[in-house]
């Protein structure tokens, strides 16, 4: 019997619904609208994150100069190898102006596989997002409600942050509640 109460907290303390936002993920009090988008896919075809509506979408801000991009996409694009589906979408949105040529150089140069192509040639998705450094990633609900973010690189593969992302992706689509970071 004991046995079985000690399996049983593991679990529960081990759990993706028990893990709170790993370090420098700034949570959000209330969630709030994503402003609207506008970018284009690799065959240049307008896209929107309401194309996204339904699922959990982790937007990551970011272009192909950045020392810091460089190092991250690797590990976003192993993320979306792990969670990726109907439930969880990463969106990847480079705001280089030189498109997506540019964007596929720099996959292949860092062996990213699973992120789709987005561009944002413009730039205006930086500035509608109050982005101030790069990279920048969202993380939003199913209706598109921004539920925090994180500015800087971030290794987006790690156990806690998988966990982390698990723990939104698997909650009730109406309370959600998600613990604050303890340092």
């Amino acid at each position: 019997m004991k046995w079985f109460l000690m399996a049983a907290l593991v679990f529960v303390l081990a759990s993706p619904a028990a893990a709170g936002p790993p370090k420098n993920f700034v949570l959000r009090d209330t969630p709030e609208p994503v402003p609207a988008l506008q970018f284009t896919d690799e065959a240049g075809r307008p896209q929107t994150l309401d194309m996204f509506r339904g699922k959990v979408v982790l937007l990551n801000v970011w272009t192909t100069w950045c020392l810091p991009c460089r190092k991250e996409m690797p590990t976003l694009d192993r993320l979306r190898a792990t969670l990726g589906g109907p439930d969880f979408e990463v969106v990847a949105l480079s705001i280089d102006r030189g498109g997506p040529e540019a964007v596929k150089t720099f996959y292949a140069e860092t062996g990213v596989q699973h992120l789709a192509i987005h561009v944002d040639a413009t730039s205006q998705a930086g500035f509608a997002l109050a982005s101030f450094g790069l990279p920048t990633t969202l993380l939003a609900d199913r209706q598109g409600q921004e539920l925090g973010r994180l500015v800087g690189p971030a290794e987006w593969d790690a156990p806690d942050m998988i966990a982390f992302l698990q723990s939104v992706i698997t909650q009730k689509q109406d309370g959600l509640v998600l613990k604050p970071h303890k340092e």
